[in-house]
């Protein structure tokens, strides 16, 4: 009998959130499983998905500006009433009709608190099913730090009363989920590390020498970008071309504007299909520190400059970072201290280095997949976790 999954993602700023998904239910509709993900960002007609048996729901569409988190429709509206009952409505049909033998959360209960109004339906109709679907959060391997008690004893009550499983989408030998979240102890029973979901593309490198600058699929990457032009104008590395890649989000007047403040060997794209071939020929990157962005830089041993996003109380990519450096597999600069001079002369020590060379497990879709359907079998999130730390 074919198993049936039920995946729901919500990005708002970034979409390393949606890539995630993307892979684990490519791995799961290889492995032979029906799956139906449900996404709730707006649609990015560039991703694609390569199983035949997946079937894509896309709800109302709902976006975050900045990282304040204030929630818009498609429409640019704050999120009303109208829209939260349309998501609402689309996505317990969904889980009716795809009836599946589980349901995973991405983020939810350790984020995406602002979408209770469709996850606790969502959460009430399963556990009424009969035979009841199984429940599993998906997260990455760093959570946004929290200071509130209250706030993190309501997640491990939800985790212990309502999820079959917790899958950590890392490595502990490099970063263990208490590094971020210091109560995992509590839920230790639900944990399972799948390894690092990596882009499983290996693109041969296109030598070019470059300073590659890449900004992400938010808006959030544009200050960086100013400093790298400025940089590249104080003539740091005048030897190299510069390549400023915007994010898929970024809006049009700060793509102009940047491409109008260009030097001479500075160039601004918008896209480009062969940035993992240009990553792993390039003379530097530069970069902010996402999950799937530092991947992609391990995987193609570039020499890095991270600047992690740090606005607001957003923890996660300055811990990655801080743990990169640590090691010696990049050059950080802190946000609050990033200034041409700062990022230029950052940029000059990392093209010093040797190329890093960091091993970290990166087959976490095919595990997670797998760790999916064996619970669906019947296996539990111990013997699971068992077993993957012995992989």
């Amino acid at each position: 009998m074919t198993a049936s999954v039920l995946i729901y993602v919500q990005y708002l700023l970034g979409i390393g959130h949606l890539q995630r998904a993307l892979r684990i239910a490519d791995a799961l509709a290889s492995g032979g499983a029906a799956v139906t993900l449900v996404t709730g960002g707006m649609p990015i007609a560039t991703l694609r998905t390569s199983g035949s048996a997946l079937r894509k729901i896309q709800l109302p569409p709902i976006q975050a500006r900045d990282a304040h988190f204030e929630l818009f429709d498609d429409a640019g509206a704050p999120l009303g009433d109208r829209v939260r009952t349309e998501r609402r409505n689309a996505l317990l049909a969904a889980f009716s009709k795809a009836r599946p033998d589980a349901v995973v959360l991405e983020g939810f209960p350790f984020a995406r608190r602002a979408f209770r109004f469709e996850l606790d339906p969502l959460i009430a109709a399963l556990r009424a099913a009969r035979p009841r679907p199984l429940l599993v959060s998906s997260i990455r391997d760093i959570l946004v730090a929290r200071d509130d008690p209250a706030r993190t004893r309501d997640i491990v009550s939800r985790v212990r009363t309502e999820f079959d499983a917790v899958l950590v989408h890392g490595d502990p030998g490099f970063i263990p989920l208490e590094a971020s979240f210091p109560a995992a102890p509590e839920i230790a029973d639900r944990l399972v590390y799948t390894g690092y979901i990596a882009s499983p593309e290996i693109a041969p490198p296109i030598s070019t020498n470059e300073v590659l600058v890449s900004g992400g699929g938010g808006p959030a990457g544009y200050s960086l970008m100013q400093s790298a032009v400025a940089a590249c104008r104080l003539g740091f590395l005048p030897d190299s071309l510069w390549r400023l890649l915007a994010g898929a989000n970024l809006p049009d007047d700060r793509f102009a504007a940047l491409a109008a403040g260009a030097p001479a060997n500075l160039v601004v794209d918008r896209f480009r299909s062969d940035f993992p071939a240009l990553l792993r020929g390039c003379r530097v990157s530069v970069s902010q520190a996402g999950y799937n962005t530092v991947l992609d830089l391990l995987a193609a041993r570039a020499r890095a400059v991270l600047v992690p996003f740090a606005a607001e109380r957003e923890t996660e990519q300055l811990l990655r970072a801080e743990r990169l450096a640590a090691l010696g597999a990049a050059e950080l600069v802190h946000e609050q201290e990033l200034t041409p001079a700062t990022l230029g002369g950052a940029i000059e020590r990392a093209a010093a280095r040797p190329a890093p060379s960091l091993a970290l497990d990166t087959g976490g879709a095919e595990h997670s997949a797998r760790a999916i359907l064996a619970l669906i079998g019947g296996s539990s999130a111990t013997a699971l976790a068992n077993a993957m730390m012995r992989r």
